[in-house]
């Protein structure tokens, strides 16, 4: 039976309109259709990756309810990996289940106010106390943090080592004692991103995930499937921005140049190339675990945002530069669809700061991908604690 009868089979067991839509996913994850790729009894059935999108279109074709995963798509895209590869039996079957049907929202604590694009130069520090770990430090740039249950978090656990090798992978109970998030106030008026204190909050031993010691690269299994999840995404054609100005430009003739008929072709073709490559990538992914190709996905999503969205207020003038509004908000998710020309154009500028530097992707494609000589590092050998801070 393909999975997509298993789905038919599945929703002729469960009616979809009279089925409470949490106990329809908890339901559908039992079943193994949440990612069908993942291990029996975790959401999965042990299938190949690329038998997904045929489940899930099922599943949108008859209404059933989703979970929402732009709400949800750090712990889909980046906790959920991450857990399935380095975590026990016991953290698999305590954190998927209710990640995967959005009960609990997660965050990625990674990085700091002095560590950014370093991010091995992170300075929070976790201290071992007897089952425990006390963690001390701040974090920014945290989406989702004033909705979020859990948060994947990277702290310092031995500052004599170089710092690659001194860091460990927690998750932290965002509702524990001594946690504080305040907003972020952003360039479109809203609070979408945060800055976490840290102060004295204990982590149970339990909640590591990895080796002590190894955090870095359990951190990069996070990295690599943010990437991806980032710059990689299932698109149609003239999905996504670049066809919000496609459909501007055919509805709206009075707007046209031949300047900007060139710089709209260009970037059509662009985008098109980018949406061909993200299908390599997926095909890719269903045969393991995503490579260093995911950054250079992200580094394209984040230029063509930016060039896109630029196009579109050259071509509504003045009429683009209105701003919708100015109210601060704590949105759950990011829309760039739903909004207004302004807030788009605002809003691309950060994807090449998130999930990423541009800068630091282009070293990841020059030294991983195309086998370029990697940059002199003075600091690689030397203990964290004798690095200038």
């Amino acid at each position: 039976m393909s999975t997509a009868d298993l789905a038919r089979e599945f929703l002729a067991g469960h009616d979809v309109g009279g089925t409470d839509p949490l106990e329809f996913l908890r339901a559908r994850f039992d079943a193994g259709l949440a990612w069908v790729q993942y291990p029996v009894g975790l959401g999965g059935l042990g299938l190949p990756r690329a038998e997904q999108p045929e489940v899930d279109q099922v599943f949108a074709d008859a209404g059933a309810p989703d979970n929402n995963p732009r709400r949800i798509g750090i712990g889909l895209g980046m906790a959920a990996p991450t857990i399935l590869r380095h975590g026990t039996d016991e953290q698999r079957r305590r954190w998927l289940r209710p990640l995967w049907t959005g009960e609990e929202v997660w965050c990625q604590l990674f990085s700091e106010p002095g560590a950014g694009s370093d991010l091995a130069g992170l300075g929070t520090r976790a201290v071992r106390d007897g089952d425990d770990w006390v963690v001390d430090g701040q974090k920014v740039w945290t989406s989702m943090a004033h909705e979020a249950r859990w948060a994947i978090l990277i702290a310092r656990t031995d500052p004599a080592l170089p710092k690659h090798q001194g860091l460990t992978y927690f998750v932290l109970d965002m509702t524990a004692p001594g946690v504080e998030v305040r907003p972020l106030r952003q360039i479109t008026g809203e609070a979408e991103f945060n800055e976490v204190f840290i102060t004295g909050v204990r982590i149970p031993d339990t909640d590591r995930l990895g080796a002590v010691g190894e955090g870095w690269a359990v951190a990069q299994t996070t990295l690599m499937n943010e990437r991806v999840s980032i710059g990689g995404q299932a698109v149609p054609r003239e999905g996504g921005t670049i066809g919000i100005v496609t459909d501007l430009w055919r509805a709206r003739p009075e707007v046209r140049s031949p300047g900007l008929h060139d710089a709209l072709l260009r970037l059509w073709v662009d985008a098109e190339a980018a949406r061909l490559t993200g299908m390599r990538l997926r095909q890719q992914l269903a045969a393991g675990q995503p490579g260093p190709e995911g950054s250079a996905s992200k580094l394209l999503f984040a230029r063509l945002n930016q060039e896109i969205s630029s196009l579109e207020l050259d071509l509504l003038g003045e009429e683009g530069l209105r701003h919708d509004e100015w109210t601060l908000r704590r949105p759950t998710q990011v829309d760039f669809a739903g909004r207004a020309a302004g807030y788009r154009y605002l809003r691309a500028k950060g994807n090449s700061i998130e999930g990423g530097t541009s800068e630091i992707l282009r070293n990841i494609v020059a030294e991983r991908v195309l086998g370029l000589p990697q940059e002199q590092r003075a600091d690689k050998d030397v203990a964290w604690k004798d690095l200038p801070k």
